[in-house]
């Protein structure tokens, strides 16, 4: 069975700094990408950034700038590197990974339990 773990989040200041990991365990063939998404009280859920297994990644405008992100293929583990952080940052933040796992041909959606990010101003 694959999962995806996260850790990092909590409470910081404005203009303060948080990582956030996450690491896909299990029976795990490939893995493709990797995502942050976050979604804020009574807000849709928005794509922060996204990385390739090869590295090739994609921030959203909002965090261009502040944030960062990265992987290690070896253990599997997407980092999130917020910093700059704004009161609008505040959110619960999900890892998602597209991987395929061993008893499958094809590649699958898999999502973290989502960690709390608070930002105070």
């Amino acid at each position: 069975q694959v999962q995806l773990v996260e850790s990092g989040g909590g409470l910081v200041q404005a203009g303060g700094s948080l990582g956030l990991s996450c690491t896909a365990s299990g029976s795990i063939f490939r893995l493709e990408a990797m995502d942050w998404y976050r979604q804020a009280p009574g807000k849709q859920r928005e794509l922060v950034a996204h990385i390739l297994s090869n590295g090739v990644h994609h921030l959203a405008d909002s965090v261009k700038g502040r944030f960062s992100i990265s992987i290690d293929g070896g253990s599997l583990t997407a980092y999130l590197q917020m910093n700059g952080l704004k009161p609008e940052d505040t959110a619960v933040y999900y890892c998602h990974a597209v991987l395929t796992p061993l008893d499958s041909e094809s590649s699958r959606d898999y999502w973290g339990q989502g960690t709390q990010v608070t930002v105070s101003s």
